[in-house]
């Protein structure tokens, strides 16, 4: 599935005043950090994450762990070192952004 612009511009803006939830320091993508950031896209279908100062990897390269890991989550946004994650919720009562990003349209 691939983000169109509207969507994206939703997420973006619901992501806007959101923290990071998820720091990536110096053992970069670790099958623990892959773990968390599941659970927590299941619960919450938007997260940030961000890279700290002393991570030994770039925002892309964590970034690309993460799809190869978790291949349902699409990066609406990057900005600096900062990513924004969303992955629709399976189960029903978790889903909150979701039902308005489908009505945003499909993607072509």
């Amino acid at each position: 599935m691939t983000l169109t612009g509207k969507q994206k511009h939703y997420l973006r803006s619901q992501g806007q005043t959101m923290k990071p939830l998820f720091r990536v320091g110096k053992n970069a993508v670790t099958p623990e950090f892959i773990d968390q950031v599941d659970t927590a896209l299941a619960k919450r279908e938007l997260i940030k994450i961000s890279l700290l100062p002393a991570a030994e990897v770039s925002l892309t390269e964590a970034l690309s762990g993460l799809q190869n890991a978790l291949p349902t989550v699409e990066v609406a946004q990057t900005i600096g070192k900062t990513a924004l994650l969303y992955r629709p919720a399976s189960k029903e009562k978790n889903r909150h952004y979701s039902v308005e990003v489908q009505k945003l349209g499909t993607p072509q």
